[in-house]
């Protein structure tokens, strides 16, 4: 779920368009039937948003001044609704602004949300004076600590080996084999199979907590000056809890220096382990899991930015893959273990080995 641009008023252009008339007639139906309950003003439906998924997002006025509401269209055999509205019922339990399902018509996949707004964390980032950001990474790290604290097993599906494994295969299928068009060697295989087993063994030995799996700038929605609202968590799993401040920290989108990626790893660390989060007693060891666990995550948005490009047709995903690549590289360069992934990964890319650790912007 990505964020909506602002309200307008009246009908916009060009209108919504339906590939499927009988969708579209059911849509019309539903909407018609809850219009007066809601308030809402069908004729001024419109686009929102598309994300990575199968899923689109309209907005549609209300007869109440400046208040509109999210329309969520997910036609059923492609996708899922009921993880959404568990995980938004959870997220509201645990004190964590999510968009809230106000009517669901479950047969056809058409959700009507209240409307967090147009500008996300990363539309109010200044990227050139990290210092200024502090403030709301702090609201970030306040929420995810709010969501963690509210965990308990068996609630969420487990972020278990087996997915860990699933996950990093998405690289060498996607990125590697479609996208660069290599085929490994059995050498080379063996390196990614050692570097993966290492990374699964690291990742599990971290204590698990819920994990809303997208938590960055681009989800986190400003809201108020005191509140970030929280997006795009439908895939949310019970698992490490180092996940969530990796993908806050290192970014699909943005890239920061060490040095402020420290400072708010570190306030996030401490707020932690003040609510009493089972996270590492020792700040370094803490750090060096979140890198494993930012590698892992990188090794698959790699290969699920290939996928979109190639399978889905949605190619401006890929950009952003040098940003991720960076990323590997910098953690591999790290680590004995690691660095036969980190020479693959160069003879692959036809790039020189790392020197020194810290975060370029890329």
């Amino acid at each position: 779920m990505t964020a909506f641009p602002p309200p307008a008023a009246g009908l916009s252009s060009p209108s919504v368009a339906w590939s499927d008339p009988a969708r579209a007639a059911s849509f019309s139906r539903w909407i018609e039937a809850i219009a007066a309950e809601h308030r809402l003003r069908p004729e001024t439906l419109r686009l929102a948003s598309a994300d990575a998924s199968f899923r689109r997002y309209l907005r549609i006025d209300t007869h109440t001044d400046g208040l509109a509401r999210i329309v969520m269209d997910a036609p059923p055999d492609k996708e899922d609704s009921r993880p959404f509205v568990q995980v938004a019922g959870l997220m509201q339990g645990a004190g964590v602004r999510a968009p809230q399902v106000l009517a669901w018509n479950e047969a056809e996949g058409f959700l009507l949300l209240d409307d967090l707004g147009a500008r996300t964390l990363l539309d109010g980032i200044q990227p050139d004076d990290p210092a200024a950001n502090l403030p709301r990474y702090q609201q970030a790290i306040d929420a995810l600590v709010r969501w963690q604290m509210a965990s308990r097993p068996g609630v969420l599906p487990p972020y278990d080996a087996a997915l860990l494994r699933r996950e990093l295969q998405l690289f060498p299928d996607w990125y590697l084999g479609r996208h660069r068009g290599v085929q490994l060697g059995d050498k080379q295989r063996a390196v990614i199979d050692r570097a993966f087993a290492v990374i699964v063994e690291n990742n599990l030995s971290s204590a698990s907590v819920f994990v809303h799996r997208d938590f960055m700038p681009r989800n986190l929605m400003l809201t108020d000056e005191a509140t970030l609202g929280v997006l795009d968590f439908q895939d949310a799993v019970y698992g490490p809890i180092t996940y969530d401040i990796a993908s806050l920290m290192r970014d699909a989108f943005l890239s920061w220096d060490e040095s402020f990626v420290l400072d708010v790893t570190v306030r996030y660390w401490q707020a932690a382990r003040k609510a009493g989060l089972p996270v590492h007693e020792d700040f370094g060891d803490f750090y060096r899991a979140v890198e494993w666990m930012g590698l892992q995550r990188h090794l698959k948005v790699a290969g699920i930015f290939a996928r979109l490009t190639l399978r889905d047709g949605k190619p401006r995903y890929l950009a952003d893959t040098p940003r991720f690549i960076a990323y590997i590289r910098a953690t591999a360069g790290r680590y004995r273990e690691l660095m036969p992934l980190l020479r693959l990964i160069d003879e692959i890319e036809g790039t020189t080995p790392q020197v020194g650790f810290a975060y370029g912007r890329v």
